[in-house]
């Protein structure tokens, strides 16, 4: 399986161990926001405090330029890149707070994903709902694993690096808590046994024939 192969270089495992449940993504270039403010939809992009729907694909949002700034209602350029979402509605607070006595606002990031290839029973791009999701949380929104994933190796590519994850000896606690990060690449490697009866269909129409013609020449010798 070339495809999964990759230059990445090899990380240590203990550095995913540290991402614990306090980690809170940070806006970044290209990120997808929606603002939400407490009774005030005409400020708002894709409120969830409205019926207006807050999903990437339907909703209102704004994307975060080159240098980490949004343009938003009423408040114009705001640069909130490098900061959490709970540090981004607090520094809204201070510009809307101008107009609107104690605003309460809320900040999300629609386009964080993880993607899931290999030996999953649905791959594809994931979008990371909460601000913390476990991986296994993350390879059940796959479906699971098939049959044939190889569960000694399963791999972690993010920012470059790639970890090499041993299910079956990892710590239970360890692997529940290992959390996720936006565009992480989770790659399910499949075991030997799966080349091995991808090739038996065609193996087996071989050796029925040459099984045949063994008797028929031995029959033909026999005369």
């Amino acid at each position: 399986n070339q495809e999964f192969l990759s230059t990445d270089t090899e990380g240590d495992l203990q550095d995913l161990l540290k991402l614990d449940s306090s980690f809170q993504h940070s806006i970044r270039p290209d990120d997808k926001l929606s603002l939400s403010i407490w009774s005030h939809d005409d400020m708002s992009l894709g409120s969830v405090f409205s019926i207006y729907n807050s999903n990437e694909s339907y909703g209102k949002w704004v994307l975060v330029d080159q240098n980490g700034y949004a343009q938003l209602p009423k408040v114009g350029n705001v640069k909130l890149g490098g900061l959490t979402c709970t540090e981004a509605a607090e520094t809204l607070g201070n510009f809307f707070g101008l107009e609107i006595k104690e605003p309460i606002i809320v900040v999300k990031i629609l386009n964080r994903k993880v993607t899931i290839l290999g030996e999953v029973r649905t791959p594809g791009n994931y979008i990371l709902e909460e601000e913390q999701v476990r991986l296994m949380e993350a390879i059940g929104h796959a479906q699971g694993f098939t049959k044939y994933a190889n569960m000694e190796h399963l791999k972690l590519v993010r920012n470059n690096r790639s970890y090499a994850l041993d299910l079956r000896t990892m710590d239970p606690l360890q692997l529940h808590n290992l959390m996720v990060q936006s565009d992480d690449l989770i790659i399910a490697t499949p075991t030997r046994g799966k080349a091995y009866d991808e090739k038996a269909p065609r193996l087996i129409p071989i050796a029925t024939a040459i099984t045949a013609f063994v008797i028929i020449t031995s029959f033909v010798v026999s005369k």
